[in-house]
């Protein structure tokens, strides 16, 4: 299957999806989008703009284990 993103007035949201339900659920699967969608957008694009200029913090596999290491103990009890 593809996916399309569709922005549309909401006036006409009743509309496409009377079209859209004259599909059958093998041809079309409507799902609704995530809320947060544009928010983890902007911050999948700063990060990605932080790698690129150099600024973001970077870690080694063994750093990594570290602080997953040091968060489980934490909360072991």
């Amino acid at each position: 299957m593809e996916a399309i993103r569709l922005e549309f007035q909401p006036e006409i949201k009743e509309k496409i999806l009377n079209f859209l339900s004259s599909f059958s659920s093998d041809e079309l699967k409507i799902t609704p989008e995530d809320p947060d969608f544009d928010e983890n957008k902007k911050k999948v694009h700063a990060a990605y703009a932080n790698l690129k200029n150099g600024t973001a913090k970077l870690y080694t596999l063994e750093e990594v284990d570290e602080i997953l290491e040091n968060t489980i103990s934490k909360h072991e009890d």
